[in-house]
């Protein structure tokens, strides 16, 4: 959990330049980064410990295979389902309050069930591993795309 942990840290360290954007990498600003990627941590946790064990179905996915395997998602292939991006303003203090629950969700995975899962719309049912490897790679992400955007 720890690796979570610092990926977070990472995301609140940006908050002071949530407004920074580079429409040559991305068409959001910062903020909106930080603020989908905490979305998203937060939301696949709460899936997580809502899932029941016995109905996780073991399928394959070509694409879990590849992209896991690389370790890294390529860019502007993807879009975000709605529950983990949002149309409204966002704001520092919104960004802070997303870190908090994050952070507080990140401490409750050492309590989950190994078998709780996830259902992910190309991955098919995750278990909790691979789940945090999917969180992990997603968070890793959209760091870099910031990090893109700011030193350019």
């Amino acid at each position: 959990m720890q690796e979570l942990k610092e990926l977070i840290h990472q995301l609140e360290n940006h908050i002071a330049v949530e407004n920074k954007l580079n429409a040559k990498v991305s068409k959001v600003v910062v903020g909106w980064h930080i603020d989908h990627s905490l979305r998203l941590i937060t939301a696949v946790i709460n899936g997580l410990k809502k899932s029941n064990p016995d109905e996780f179905k073991k399928t394959f996915s070509l694409k879990k295979k590849i992209l896991f395997g690389l370790g890294f998602f390529p860019r502007g292939k993807a879009k975000a389902p709605k529950y983990v991006r949002t149309y409204e303003p966002i704001t520092e203090n919104d960004l802070v309050l997303m870190v908090q629950s994050a952070k507080k969700s990140v401490e409750e995975i050492p309590s989950l069930h190994p078998d709780s899962f996830i259902t992910h719309p190309l991955f098919g049912d995750l278990k909790l591993k691979e789940t945090i490897y999917f969180i992990k790679l997603h968070t890793k992400h959209h760091i870099k795309i910031i990090e893109d955007i700011i030193k350019k």
